[in-house]
């Protein structure tokens, strides 16, 4: 469907769901409903991005992802933003089409495997269960970097088996990397720029540290001794890094998050999951699906294509709107609420479709999974004690603070 949209005077279509106050003020809801009822197809033609399809259901979304051929990761990139002349290009192999993509993905696949989870999981436990004694009860603190930030730093340093005493470092280029403003101001492009050559600076001194040493099991070790990756150049080491780095502190540290701030807003909910213990693992999908910690991916069209009726042209720019479609009422009955026992919680699409499926999905889940476990051993129960700082952008769907208070149940 054409635009729908009359545009008034500030020029601003309605149904732009691009535009970050959206998702700071946590208004983002309205627009993607009108959306999937009138347009789940729907042609935006004037945003801070340039024209998009936004693709908001569920179905569409699931047809797009099954046709990576058509539908390509790697000719515009993954989010709605475009690469402009001059800026730094990091391929990463989310954003890369078959055969290449599916070499460099096998690579780091290994670490995320059941029995690699199997052999993190204890010191998941070990380290969970220390920021939770050393938290106050009583006390109001941020739980967004005292807990979200905390885990989620921490299992990227051991990943990476980066230096533990400068793993903040790591939010630090996580958070510079997944902003998807910058595009919009020149002055924080260039700022983005140093920063993360600073980054593939200390990445690239601890890849040199790792050669011709015998394999570990930490992503730069394994992709050294890969086929597909040990020759990668600077910067699609560096994309591959970001990568990495963004999917793996992002998701899991905002999902932490409305872990706190979501149950919160369902007492109800939250008295039957303090009450039955087993509940948690179909709690975890649904929390993230609730949550959904990136907005959205962005595809290209590599050719002309019908897409439920609408003409899509070679080249066109189509945003994933992933938030959108695990709020999809013909897929999610009360789609808005949390239902910590919703019988099919798993079906969400906050970890993409396909191909390029999070490949760190099952460390995600395991993250967030051991959060709750313990927790629930320890009856502690988050209050939170004022509304949550949020992300002003419509990639990394997050928080950037929320003041809480511990108490036991």
């Amino acid at each position: 469907m054409a635009s729908l949209a009359t545009h008034g005077d500030a020029h601003v279509d309605p149904l732009d769901v691009t535009r970050p106050e959206l998702y700071r003020d946590d208004r983002w809801h309205e627009p993607f409903r009108t959306l999937r009822a009138t347009a789940p197809v729907y042609r935006c033609e004037d945003s801070a991005f340039g024209p998009y399809w936004s693709i908001s259901a569920y179905k569409p979304i699931v047809e797009v992802e099954s046709l990576p051929e058509l539908y390509s990761s790697q000719a515009g990139g993954i989010t709605v933003a475009d690469l402009m002349e001059g800026d730094i290009k990091m391929p990463m192999f989310i954003a890369m089409d078959r055969p290449k993509h599916t070499g460099q993905r096998r690579t780091v696949a290994p670490a995320f495997t059941p029995s690699e989870m199997q052999r993190m999981r204890a010191d998941i436990v070990a380290r969970t269960a220390e920021i939770l004694d050393e938290l106050p009860v009583g006390e109001t603190f941020d739980w967004v970097d005292r807990v979200s930030i905390e885990l989620t730093t921490q299992m990227l340093a051991i990943l990476f088996d980066f230096p533990w005493a400068e793993r903040r470092k790591l939010t630090y280029w996580s958070d510079w990397a997944g902003d998807i403003e910058i595009a919009k101001d020149p002055v924080r492009k260039e700022e983005r720029r140093q920063i993360l050559f600073q980054c593939a600076s200390e990445f690239g001194a601890l890849w040199n540290s790792k050669i011709c040493k015998d394999p570990t099991p930490d992503l730069i070790s394994m992709m050294i001794h890969s086929d597909a990756m040990a020759e990668m150049d600077q910067m699609e080491f560096l994309g591959n890094l970001i990568l990495l780095i963004v999917g793996g502190n992002d998701t899991t540290r905002n999902s932490m998050s409305a872990f706190a701030w979501g149950l919160e807003q369902y007492p109800d909910q939250r008295a039957k999951l303090e009450a039955d213990a087993s509940l948690i693992p179909n709690a975890v999908q649904e929390i993230i699906r609730w949550q959904t910690p990136l907005a959205h991916m962005r595809r290209t069209a590599t050719a002309d294509a019908e897409l439920m009726g609408q003409q899509i042209r070679a080249g066109d720019k189509l945003a994933l709107w992933y938030i959108s479609a695990n709020r999809d009422e013909s897929m999610f009955e009360r789609p808005d609420e949390i239902i910590v026992d919703r019988a099919n919680a798993r079906r969400h699409l906050a970890f993409g479709h396909g191909i390029h499926r999070c490949v760190g999905a099952r460390l995600a889940e395991l993250q967030i999974g051991v959060l709750m476990e313990e927790m629930a051993k320890r009856r502690l129960r988050v209050n939170v004690t004022a509304e949550p700082e949020r992300v002003a952008a419509c990639f990394v769907h997050g928080y950037k603070q929320m003041q809480v208070e511990l108490s036991r149940y």
